[in-house]
């Protein structure tokens, strides 16, 4: 391995990281910026990065993330018994909890379905387990993300190691 092949796969993991601690907040591309990197390297690099089948793994895992964030949230919502106005609170809740740190990373879901479904007719007890079902939604979906950002981190730094 040269000195720039080094540069570039330590400044591609860096990015990658980025990527990584993207996954664990909520609405930061977490799984796009690792796969964006890959690409990055792959172009500069050609041949002593990923093959092309690499490739297409990454991006069909970040994709797999995509999904899995999408639908982790909205199934523990769906499972507390929240409605279509607590998913869309939560999502609301999501976006302006992301300008109060960790705090209102963790509350907006919640505080958002627990809000929209007030506003839709539910009782208190019945609007709160649909905001505790979209927090649990919201944490499993991290968790899927972290996963899937750590196998493609790994995947993509085997491969330029064992190509370079």
């Amino acid at each position: 391995m040269t000195a720039e092949q080094i540069i570039g796969l330590a400044l591609a993991l860096l990015v990658m990281f980025a990527g990584f601690v993207g996954a664990l907040v909520p609405g930061i591309p977490g799984t796009p910026l690792i796969l964006v990197a890959a690409i990055g390297h792959r172009l500069y690099f050609g041949e002593h990065s990923v093959n092309w089948i690499a490739l297409t793994v990454l991006v069909l895992l970040a994709l797999l993330s995509i999904a899995l964030d999408y639908f982790a949230s909205v199934y523990g919502a769906k499972r507390f018994g929240a409605t279509w106005r607590g998913a869309v609170g939560a999502i609301i809740g999501g976006i302006v909890g992301l300008f109060f740190n960790l705090p209102g990373i963790i509350l907006g879901p919640f505080l958002g379905a627990l809000l929209f479904e007030l506003i839709g007719g539910y009782k208190f007890k019945d609007a709160s387990r649909a905001g505790a079902g979209a927090v649990l939604g919201l944490f499993a979906g991290v968790l899927g993300k972290c996963v899937v950002s750590v196998v493609m981190i790994g995947l993509f730094t085997v491969f330029v190691i064992w190509r370079s």
